[in-house]
């Protein structure tokens, strides 16, 4: 029977791989994460060398972190769920091979070059030319490998999550491609395609929907598949699914000029991209109620299941975050929290308590899978993750909202004859525990994820070779 199923048996080598990077990149991000977090708090970890400045390392660790940690825990889960809701394998195993190596070479530049100081200097687009042309390369073999394996699926339907990942792989590409328009002078000095306000909005165009395509879309893709999965119960209303796709990847893209209040950006564009971002409140929170609502029934098993507590509270922090950024594109408020630790908040409110969490969520759902085994080696140790997780999360953001009020305040603080109140300085020692803080939390948050390595490690060294390519017959046999 087996030898009858091995040509449609999944493609799960690559899946594993994408997998293992996910928590191999997670520790390296988000420990340089706690590294430039504590140079905030003690400045002497510079060394007074240039290559280890917070200016340097600080755009590496989102790139790790987004790109690294964030892209592989995409590419292992789209891989995944487009295979087993399709029915069949990935349409070529050696582009999807060329994918992987092709991603961690992408990020191996990364960790060379930015702290060396080659940077275009962009929001989350830092890379120079040559990476980006090779990052756009293995990008659009990625889109070839997902969509040609929905071509050809054995399925008449194409599942929801596969709307999100399928959005989330268009979008990316033609934000990618855009925003870095440039002009070489050199192998690793570009210069924008673009001018003054144009560059700044195209930038930013790009940079909030990174944000709205390559870290939301992308993980309610992942959503869609691992809370039904999960918590065995089908989604709570396929039709708001459906709803809930169309208004977000509507509204998403004119989001962008919230970043921009108060610059040289048009004041019409400026209102615009204010509008929008109030509106995408509507579709943001129905994905998170569709989310929620599909453990009705399933409550009781967050008692007992940590792996479907990391999946909920993900869609906790996903709902607050997305309340929250529509909140701060008033301009009103952004006049308050702009250029603060607010923003630094909010970010990681999405970027740890919705990407992340979902993330590792799905990881922990997937890996006992894709090895052959029953379970994670230790749910105790699963536990433990999730506490750090959530305790490490709320310390961070509660310390960022305090820090960006209190600078928001005392930077717009001014004496009756029109001098500030406070100088710079001044705010910024008044931020000083805050940064203890949220180094405190990051820490927590970071060594969650050695817990988790230890875990995947004791899981797949529990597994052989022949029980892990038994898995994949196994999935095949069940979707059948």
């Amino acid at each position: 029977m087996s030898t009858a199923i091995s040509p449609t048996a999944y493609n799960y080598k690559v899946v594993r791989q994408f997998a293992i990077m996910t928590v191999v990149w997670g520790i390296l991000g988000m420990g340089l994460g706690v590294f430039i977090a504590s140079q905030l708090v003690w400045p002497e970890l510079n060394f007074g060398l240039p290559w280890t400045t917070f200016g340097r390392l600080r755009p590496l660790h989102t790139n790790l972190v987004i790109f690294a940690f964030g892209g592989c825990a995409l590419f292992a889960t789209s891989y995944y769920v487009v295979q087993r809701t399709c029915q069949t394998r990935l349409i070529s195993d050696s582009l999807a091979a060329f994918h992987f190596w092709g991603w961690q070479a992408v990020i191996i530049g990364a960790i060379v070059t930015l702290p060396l100081g080659y940077t275009t200097t962009k929001e989350y687009a830092e890379l120079e030319w040559p990476l980006a042309i090779l990052l756009a390369i293995v990008w659009v073999t990625y889109g070839l490998v997902f969509f040609g394996t929905i071509v050809k699926r054995k399925t008449k339907h194409i599942y929801v999550g596969n709307w999100f990942y399928g959005a989330f792989i268009v979008v990316t590409a033609m934000l990618h491609i855009v925003n870095h328009m440039s002009l070489p002078v050199s192998l690793f000095k570009s210069y924008s395609a673009y001018s003054g306000a144009t560059d700044a909005m195209i930038q930013w165009w790009y940079g909030h929907n990174a944000v709205g395509f390559f870290l939301t879309t992308g993980f309610l893709g992942m959503m869609y598949y691992f809370v039904p999965k999960q918590a065995e119960r089908p989604i709570y209303s396929y039709r708001l699914s459906i709803v809930h796709f169309w208004a977000l990847i509507t509204l998403y893209i004119w989001a962008g000029p919230h970043h921009l209040h108060y610059t040289a950006l048009p004041d019409w564009a400026q209102s615009l991209g204010m509008a929008m971002s109030i509106i995408l409140l509507a579709p943001s929170w129905g994905g998170m109620i569709n989310g929620m609502m599909t453990l009705s029934g399933a409550w009781h098993k967050l008692r007992t299941d940590p792996i479907l507590r990391f999946l909920v509270v993900s869609l906790a922090f996903y709902g607050m975050s997305t309340f929250e950024g529509p909140m701060m594109a008033i301009k009103t408020v952004n006049s308050l929290s702009h250029y603060t630790d607010w923003t630094i908040g909010h970010v990681h409110a999405g970027a740890l308590g919705w990407v992340a969490m979902i993330s590792i969520g799905a990881i922990y759902h997937m890996i006992p899978k894709l090895f052959g085994r029953v379970q994670m080696h230790s749910i105790g140790l699963i536990n433990t993750h999730f506490w750090l997780a959530t305790i490490g999360t709320v310390l961070y953001i509660a310390s960022m909202w305090v820090n960006g009020i209190t600078q928001g305040l005392m930077w717009r603080a001014i004496n009756d004859d029109g001098t500030l109140t406070y100088s710079f300085v001044e705010a910024l020692q008044a931020s000083h525990p805050g940064f203890i803080v949220r180094a405190l939390g990051g820490a927590f948050f970071a060594s969650g994820m050695l817990f988790m390595a230890y875990n995947v490690w004791r899981t797949v060294r529990a597994s052989n070779p022949a029980e892990a390519k038994a898995a994949e017959q196994i999935a095949v046999v069940g979707a059948h």
